[in-house]
């Protein structure tokens, strides 16, 4: 629970807030979808694990391996996912939410799942205001 202090401190509707650099972060499509996919891929009953990069990778379609390297070290620096390397040959990267991570995660999926459902409705909108606008 936040305390009075920090509810004063960390107003997002303010210019000066830093909460608004983490809302930046988290409003990614990559940072979204990584957090989104972590531990819940294909075949998963959706309870977290860890994941392999290159299972990220193919679950991510589009997403270049520059991009996934950087959304996950941001994440990591951000305490959401933590890093294992196996030395194996080659060696094995996974990455796990933290319970930080997990947190956000059940939101992610919810958000994930939201945009899926909703939308043939934001098509049918768009085509509805796109005719009204040429008119």
């Amino acid at each position: 629970m936040r305390s009075a202090r920090t509810k004063a401190e960390y107003d997002a509707f303010l210019a000066v807030c830093p909460s608004r650099q983490l809302l930046s972060r988290i409003s990614d499509k990559w940072v979204t979808l990584v957090l989104a996919a972590l531990g819940s891929g294909p075949g998963c009953d959706g309870e977290p694990r860890p994941m392999r990069y290159s299972e990220l990778a193919r679950l991510l379609v589009g997403v270049s391996q520059k991009m996934l390297t950087q959304t996950l070290r941001s994440l990591e620096r951000d305490g959401l996912v933590t890093r294992t390397a196996t030395p194996t040959v080659p060696v094995t990267v996974s990455y796990e939410l933290t319970d930080l991570g997990f947190s956000l995660h059940r939101l992610m999926r919810a958000l994930k799942v939201w945009a899926e459902d909703n939308m043939d409705d934001v098509f049918a909108h768009r085509t509805t205001y796109d005719a009204r606008s040429a008119g």
